[in-house]
């Protein structure tokens, strides 16, 4: 059995933050700028409080089965909360997308290679 990448993006809005909070996460904005986004395993926050108070959670996990993504997504989702509720960051609207690798559509240079290969 091969193992499944699975990609899992968190979505929401920060809630009701205060002027510390505020101010903090402005000042950690670099570190958590689009540019640096990435898919990993322990997660990685995007967002722009500046100029507007949503963010992005992406997450990187695997499986054996097709019914592991409902797994990873859930424990994406938890991994985004915990990361908010520590901070004593308010959030709303989280909601979660999920995407099997293994299932996604080759693009052009994939599928060249494919033929390349003899697969």
């Amino acid at each position: 059995m091969s193992t499944r990448t699975f990609r899992i993006t968190v979505r929401g809005a920060f809630d009701g933050l205060t002027d510390e909070q505020r101010a903090a996460l402005l000042a950690d904005a670099a570190q958590h700028d689009v540019l640096r986004a990435a898919f990993t395993t322990e997660g990685t926050l995007t967002y722009d409080i500046a100029a507007r108070p949503a963010f992005v959670f992406r997450f990187a996990a695997a499986g054996e089965e097709e019914e592991d993504i409902l797994e990873a997504t859930e424990h994406a989702e938890e991994a985004a909360r915990a990361w908010l509720n520590e901070r004593g960051y308010g959030f709303k609207n989280l909601r979660s997308t999920a995407e099997d690798l293994s299932r996604a559509p080759l693009g052009k240079r994939q599928r060249r290679a494919a033929r390349a290969t003899g697969f």
